[in-house]
């Protein structure tokens, strides 16, 4: 894609995703995602119904009247988004690819955390990180995440999701509020997950495409494995067939929600025919 139509696809997102952040999310991620604690703000005097162990003794002797100390929420995060890139996220059957709902979500995340002055960084793998992006503040900061998002090319069409929470852990010495988007058909990262989500706030956001979770009655067909770029002929005919799929692919979810749930890191899903929007929202206000 050249440089100009690059720019407009990342305008159109811009535009979308920034008004979305702006009008609906910014108050929600704002509830939901607490800062650190307090921090000494300002002094000032006395006023009935004031907590006394807030007076600040010194001043108070400098000026012989009672002053205290406000403290304000210390505010600045990191949000990290982490998003695959594997093969099977160039899937859809709907209006749009999972990808391109993958970074529509991330952007709006992304402008929810600028609202708040907080940074974000970005961490693109399939089975190897892909890309790094540190953690920084601004409107052109996140503007570079959506334009690697569009248009980065991964070498790789694998998944090992556990390697990429191995490199969070590793790059993140802070508490940081952890997106992962993903369709998450990957296992072998229960315990990796675990450890992560014991020092980081981590959410899963499973995004997905109503074809995947079953495959219909074609007759024979070909197929392509998107991650592997291996051909096969199918009988989707075939009442095991379509039994033994259905199995693996729910399989890989239900890991997926109990690899989450029980680490105690938050998920959503999120079908791509479906409104983004409405998922974030109910999910902030539940955890707000």
């Amino acid at each position: 894609m050249d440089t100009k139509e690059l720019l407009k696809k990342v305008r159109k997102i811009e535009i979308k995703t920034r008004r979305l952040s702006d009008h609906i999310f910014g108050g929600e991620y704002h509830s939901t995602f607490k800062g650190r604690g307090m921090t000494f703000s300002e002094v000032r005097q006395y006023q009935f119904g004031d907590d006394v162990r807030n007076i600040d003794w010194n001043v108070t002797a400098r000026y012989s009247e009672p002053y205290v100390k406000v403290f304000e929420e210390e505010r600045e995060l990191t949000m990290m988004l982490m998003v695959d890139v594997s093969g099977s996220e160039l899937f859809g059957t709907a209006e749009q690819f999972k990808n391109e709902v993958i970074t529509e979500i991330a952007a709006t995340l992304a402008f929810s955390a600028t609202q708040n002055n907080d940074k974000i960084g970005l961490i693109l793998f399939s089975d190897n990180i892909e890309l790094y992006i540190p953690p920084k503040k601004g409107r052109s900061h996140v503007l570079r995440i959506i334009r690697e998002l569009i248009e980065f090319k991964p070498e790789s069409k694998k998944t090992n999701f556990a390697e990429a929470l191995k490199f969070l852990q590793n790059v993140m010495k802070k508490k940081a509020i952890v997106f992962v988007l993903s369709d998450f058909i990957a296992d072998d990262y229960h315990q990796t997950m675990k450890i992560v989500s014991g020092k980081h706030d981590v959410t899963g956001i499973r995004i997905y495409d109503k074809r995947e979770e079953d495959i219909p009655n074609l007759g024979m067909v070909q197929m392509q494995d998107e991650e592997t770029g291996e051909l096969m002929l199918v009988n989707t005919s075939s009442k095991t067939v379509r039994r033994n799929y259905a199995k693996f692919y729910h399989d890989k979810v239900n890991y997926y929600k109990e690899s989450f749930n029980k680490s105690g890191a938050g998920s959503i899903d999120c079908r791509v025919d479906e409104s983004y929007v409405k998922k974030l929202l109910g999910y902030f206000k539940q955890r707000g």
